[in-house]
């Protein structure tokens, strides 16, 4: 029976784990749909909605410790346990970062974009599939999968390198655009950032998984 209860403990932590993720995935995308349509209540929303995720990050830490302490897990619970405090970890700091983007789409407000935003979307989409191969990766064991997920990562990398050598090149070009291109950096870097730690989310996976650990951040 004890037993029984324990492992109903571990299947709820999962499901806590999945609806942090999605949390997030959800702030990212309302974050840059924010963004491309200049929708400054949307930004607040983002903004306001990043304590849902920070509570919950405080609930999954609390009951990741509590089973550490109460139930003295062995092996691969143990490796379960770890694995879901690390990336609860990471997921918060994905939200923080959705919530940092709403924040500079405030700062922006309704100013006409010195360039078509293409790329910062684009890096946006691929964060948020980083995070759902890895949550799918998770419910299912799949260390294909995670390996997978955290390939996008270099597309992501790459697309950063385009969106500063362009803004860059249209604050030289114009001191006027100084402004709004150091905004735009600042979302660019922070969607980078998401991307990295969607990457730690495959690391941390994988080791759940099979006890490996890899290194798959690009340095």
């Amino acid at each position: 029976m004890a037993r029984e209860s324990f492992q109903e403990q571990l299947s709820n932590l999962r499901n806590d784990i999945l609806q942090m993720g999605k949390l997030v995935e959800n702030a990212i995308d309302m974050a840059v749909v924010a963004l491309k349509h200049q929708d400054l209540d949307l930004a607040e929303k983002v903004v306001m909605d990043d304590e849902k995720i920070d509570r919950l990050e405080l609930a999954i830490e609390s009951r990741c410790l509590s089973l550490l302490a109460l139930q003295q897990p062995m092996a691969r619970d143990l490796r379960f346990i770890g694995t879901a405090l690390k990336i609860n970890t990471d997921l918060e700091r994905m939200g923080d970062y959705a919530c940092n983007i709403g924040k500079v789409v405030l700062q922006l407000g309704s100013e006409p974009f010195i360039k078509p935003l293409v790329d910062v979307p684009r890096m946006a989409e691929l964060a948020m599939q980083m995070v759902r191969e890895n949550l799918t990766a998770y419910v299912n064991q799949d260390r294909n999968l995670a390996l997978k997920a955290a390939m996008h990562d270099h597309e992501i990398n790459i697309l950063y390198h385009k969106v500063f050598n362009e803004l860059v090149e249209l604050m030289t070009r114009d001191p006027g655009n100084v402004k709004q291109a150091t905004y735009l950096l600042f979302i660019a870097r922070y969607l980078e950032r998401i991307g990295d730690h969607a990457t730690n989310l495959s690391e941390w996976i994988i080791y759940m998984i099979t006890g490996e650990r890899l290194e798959l951040n690009e340095s």
